[in-house]
This record gives C-alpha cells, structure tokens and sequence, in this order.
C-alpha cells in the first residue's frame, strides 16, 4: 500500500441563516450522503474527524460522536473533534489523513460543521476573538473585523491604500458565487457598490468595509478519505499530491502583519513536495475571510512579491476565466463561513471540479486545485494540493 490518501466522496449543505439548523441537524445534512457519495456502506467507516471551532457558538460542544445520529452504523467507531480556530475542518482533514497512514484505517469520514447565526452580533464578535492573542488583542475594535483591520492598516501604510483591489477581489468573488448552488449571497453586487461606503456597505474596521468581510453563516460539509488500495476500486478518486501545515506565533505584535509569512511557508512547503510551480496550478480556493487576507494570500502563493498583490486582480490572472482562478466557488466572501465547515468544504469543492463535477462552477479540465485554509489571523496555515486521478 502505499502512502497516496484520496478523497472518494463528499457532501454539502447549504450555506447561510439556516434557522431551523442546530449543529446537529447540521451534522445529519452531510454525514449520510458523503458516504453515499463514495459508494461504501457506513460500516466500512474505520474513523471519524469532526472539525469544529465552537468557541461559544453553540451550546451543543463534543461533537464527535453526533455523526452517528444520522447514521447509526456508525456506532462504535472511533470518533475525534478537531479545533485550530477557522483552519478546524482542515485540522480535521490532515488528522484523518494521518489515521490513514498509520495503518488504523483504510476510511475516514470528515464533517466540518459550525452553527453561528443564533447569537447577537457583540457576542458573535467576541465569540471569534477566540481566535485571536486574548491577553494583547481583546482590546481590538471590532472583533475579528477589527484584528483584520489592523492588519490592512498596516500594509496600506508600507505600500499605499489598496481599497481599490479589495473592492475588485470582494466583487470577483461575489460575481463567481452567483453559480455557487451552497452560497449564503449568490449576488453580483459590482466592483463600484464593494468600492465607496454607503448605508449597505459601511465602514466596519477601517479601511475594511462590511463588503471586505465574510458573512456569519450556519453550515456544514463532509469528504470520505480512502487509502489507495481502497480507493482504486471506486469510482470517484482525487488524490493528495502534497499536503502542508505551518502554523505561526498567535499575538500581531510578535509577526510582521504586512505578510503572511506562515502562509507563504505553507504554501512553498507544499509546492516543493507537489515538484511544480504555483503557476502549474488550474485553480485555488483560498482564505478571504476578509478581502485583504486573499490579496496578501496572492503574495504567499507566489504570485507577486510582497506589496505587489494588487497586480494578481488587476490583469485578471485570478479571474473565472484567468490563468489560474482563484475562488471560483465565490470564496469564504460569497459562499460564507461556518468556521468548522470551511476547510472541509474548500477540500470537498476542490474535489468536484477535479472531478468534473462542479456544476455551473466548473472549470474547463483542470488538473492541478490549490486549497488554502487559514485558522486566524495568519496563525494556523493549511495548503493542499489535489490532482485529478
């Protein structure tokens, strides 16, 4: 056997304001039609990750074993929750990856999931500044808005106001999430509404606007892994060319917040491991959990060199129909971000196009996918690249 892990199934829910959703109802939308999707019975199941960051979010915690609800075959398997903040789905993919190469299983059941709407927005806020250095950055205007607003700050001050990126990056991804069928805002809202401040579009955390950050969003997402031996006998087959984790210090005052520099060891890391260039990719679905951490993602990726991200929206390389699209399933900006869910559902969009099942989403051939999924600010850094089998 060799060491080749793949993914061979996957589900979706919607994402959005999903009122009637607890997080295990969540759980119950995903958990059967994955394994359904993957053409195995639920007792072929040798292992279950669950990724959820929680951090008051939902009274409901210790999650791992409400896969099982939905699917009672499941019972007695073993089951772990994974957390590193908004990087827990992909925790949770790379934990179930390991269980694989250790010999423990040969499949593996991922759901992220994450229910975030139920509460008021102060302690929405609050509740992500989980996410972030407490003891130096709970003073932070804002919440998570405010930490992401520093950090936009900070590199406007060393390379000059870049507003008018974020708006072209905020409306590239609004426009791709129109085909998005999972999307919580499937809306072409325009380069010039994500541009100027209005009433709809107020200044949140300056210079980010209320249309350079991701929505609050309930939602959740499930991909079954297979070994390779396993996975030769089905019929749906991505396999994980490289994988790649760095994570960096937690407090801003400790990193220089002009560039995600564990990100862009992550993402060198992964490339080395993969033997191609970043170009070489057909797509990627990276972290927008607000538009400047994507334009500073382009600079991690390799795209351009520090300060010069701008250039990679401006001459269209990352469009739907550029050189290397990035985000075509609207990204965290249009899709939403249930913080559980998004790495899983990254890794399971990133599996439909290479598998040419992506819908009114779907790319011309590719090959090659990127995935990149970012647990706060900069801290936690996951890159994978998939391939098409």
């Amino acid at each position: 056997m060799s060491d080749d892990i793949y993914i061979v199934g996957w589900a979706h829910s919607p994402f959005g304001k999903l009122d009637a959703a607890d997080l295990e109802d969540l759980t119950g939308l995903v958990a059967r039609p994955a394994i359904e999707s993957a053409g195995i019975a639920p007792d072929d199941v040798d292992g279950i990750f669950f990724g959820l960051f929680n951090s008051g979010f939902s009274r409901q915690d210790f999650p791992s074993s409400l896969p099982m609800e939905s699917v009672a075959e499941l019972r007695y398997k073993p089951a772990v929750r994974c957390e590193n903040a908004c990087a827990s789905g992909s925790a949770a993919v790379y934990s179930a990856i390991d269980f694989i190469r250790a010999g423990r299983g040969r499949i593996a059941l991922v759901v992220g999931a994450e229910k975030m709407t139920g509460l008021p927005g102060q302690q929405v806020g609050d509740n992500l500044l989980g996410a972030s250095h407490r003891r130096s950055e709970s003073d932070i205007v804002g919440g998570f808005a405010g930490v992401f607003g520093r950090i936009a700050q900070s590199y406007f001050d060393l390379y000059g106001d870049q507003s008018d990126a974020l708006a072209m990056i905020a409306a590239k991804n609004h426009l791709n999430g129109v085909d998005n069928i999972y999307a919580q805002m499937r809306r072409d809202v325009g380069y010039d509404f994500c541009r100027e401040v209005s009433d709809k579009n107020p200044m949140v955390a300056p210079p980010l606007k209320r249309m350079d950050c991701s929505p609050v969003s309930d939602g959740a997402a499930a991909i079954v892994l297979a070994d390779s031996d396993t996975a030769k006998a089905l019929a749906r087959r991505v396999r994980f060319r490289a994988t790649a984790q760095v994570n960096d210090l937690l407090p801003l005052m400790h990193r220089d917040s002009t560039m995600l520099g564990g990100a862009a060891r992550a993402w060198s890391a992964a490339l080395q491991s993969a033997g191609i260039g970043v170009r070489e990719l057909s797509f990627a679905e990276v972290h927008d959990c607000f538009t400047i951490a994507e334009l500073m993602t382009y600079e991690a990726m390799g795209l351009a060199p520090l300060g010069q991200g701008a250039s990679v929206i401006k001459n269209g390389l990352v469009a739907a129909d550029g050189a290397l699209p990035v985000n075509r399933s609207g990204g965290l900006k249009s899709k939403g971000h249930p913080i559980g869910a998004t790495g899983v559902s990254m890794h399971a969009l990133a599996a439909m196009q290479l598998s040419g099942e992506a819908g009114d989403l779907q790319l011309p051939g590719p090959s090659l996918g990127g995935v990149f999924n970012m647990g706060g600010s900069g801290v936690a850094n996951y890159v994978s690249i998939l391939e098409a089998a």
